[in-house]
């Protein structure tokens, strides 16, 4: 009769698990009836040379013990044993078997819990898309859910405790986590990294979605060295266009699948359904950009450079020459002149950044104002679309303030 193989090792581990059972001094014929709590019982009047060994059915090994004892429970094995010396090997061959074979059983993988860390919200937001539906993944967030691009952020020491727990770290990449490094590798040694943006192409770097005159940035007086800089470095806000976060969910689902091979044909599936949403949403944005009566704009910083792209919007000048850095009162004047001149439509804030600057500047220009949200941060506990849900809001906002056709 064919026998499993997990359960002919299994018996043949719980009869050696008595020291004496391959002893001289044993028969040469065993009956063996197993029980749940006793694995080895021995004729009547016959010692137990040695204990039976614990820990088989621990928390390395889950769930094997239980099939051992249920196949043994249905059946009476009688073992004849031959030679010790013959015995021996046939155990050792058995056992180096079982140790090859037992960590590429597809259960155990399976059962355990994968847990994801994403560094920025609007990664949080693909990453709970793409897992959506999986039990066994547990999706955490870094940075506070409200902070928006992490430009000047350090890492605290709540942060360094999420690192040692998480099992996979996944991020934004192209320089967005810049207070990432050394510390990241030596909170968590075995930390696996998700970069988001590798393999992406056309990529743009900052100041490329605006003209520049022979200073830099219109209307931003640079030096020389600052804009070679600027040149060199790729813009990171890929997750402001729709059609780039599409490019960055399939990323990330590639990459999960690859390290949580059980999971994924769920992450396909979920990164297939949320890049045709996506999709959907990029086309009503370059539609709605073929309709704009005028499509020059002034932007906070350089977050939506691809979604200008995208619908086919000109950034004449930039209020933030890097994130959080205020212009002073000689760029905003010479920001006014740029506006002027280009003869723009209106000027956008962010939520996370202060309007003040940008008020002015569209007083003094005589151009209207209004806030884009890049969806950079976000309540706690977002829905799943809510990044839609905010897109839809900002293609709203720019029709009702640059006119459509």
């Amino acid at each position: 009769m064919d026998r499993d193989p997990i359960a002919t090792i299994g018996m043949i581990v719980l009869l050696t698990s008595s020291g004496d059972f391959f002893s001289p001094g044993q028969p040469a014929h065993f009956r063996l009836i197993c029980s749940h709590s006793v694995p080895v019982r021995p004729k009547k009047g016959q010692k137990m040379g040695g204990r039976p060994r614990r820990g088989i059915d621990g928390p390395d090994r889950p769930g094997i013990m239980h099939r051992i004892r249920r196949h043994l429970l249905s059946t009476r094995t009688e073992i004849n044993p031959m030679t010790n010396t013959c015995t021996r090997l046939l155990i050792a061959l058995l056992s180096c078997c079982a140790a090859l074979l037992w960590p590429h059983r597809p259960g155990l993988a399976a059962e355990q819990t994968l847990q994801l860390l994403a560094s920025t919200f609007p990664i949080y937001q693909i990453t709970r898309n793409l897992t959506a539906g999986n039990k066994r993944v547990q999706v955490a967030l870094m940075i506070p859910a409200e902070l928006g691009c992490p430009h000047d952020y350090a890492l605290s020491p709540q942060d360094m405790r999420k690192l040692t727990k998480a099992d996979v770290l996944i991020i934004n990449g192209l320089g967005l986590e810049e207070f990432m490094g050394a510390p990241v590798q030596q909170a968590n040694p075995k930390l696996r990294i998700i970069d988001s943006s590798r393999g992406i192409t056309q990529l743009l770097h900052f100041g490329e979605a605006e003209e520049h005159d022979h200073d830099g940035h219109p209307g931003r007086p640079a030096a020389k060295d600052q804009l070679h800089e600027e040149a060199e470095t790729p813009n990171p806000h890929l997750f402001a266009s729709p059609r780039m976060a599409a490019q960055l969910s399939a990323n990330i689902a590639a990459q999960l699948a690859r390290i949580d091979p059980a999971g994924a044909p769920l992450y396909a599936a979920n990164a297939k359904a949320y890049g045709q949403r996506l999709e959907r949403l990029a086309e009503a944005c370059t539609a709605l950009g073929q309709r704009l009566r005028n499509n020059r704009i002034v932007t906070q910083h350089g977050v939506f450079d691809y979604l200008a792209r995208d619908m086919g919007l000109e950034v004449v000048a930039v209020v933030q020459g890097h994130a959080g850095q205020e212009p002073s009162a000689s760029e905003i004047l010479a920001i006014v002149a740029t506006v002027k001149e280009k003869k723009a439509g209106a000027i956008f804030t962010e939520p996370q950044y202060p309007k003040g600057v940008g008020k002015t500047i569209a007083k003094e220009a005589g151009i209207a104002a209004a806030t884009l949200d890049p969806a950079a941060n976000g309540p706690t506990e977002a829905p799943l679309d809510y990044y839609e849900q905010v897109m839809r809001t900002n293609l709203d906002t720019l029709e009702r303030t640059l006119g459509s056709n």
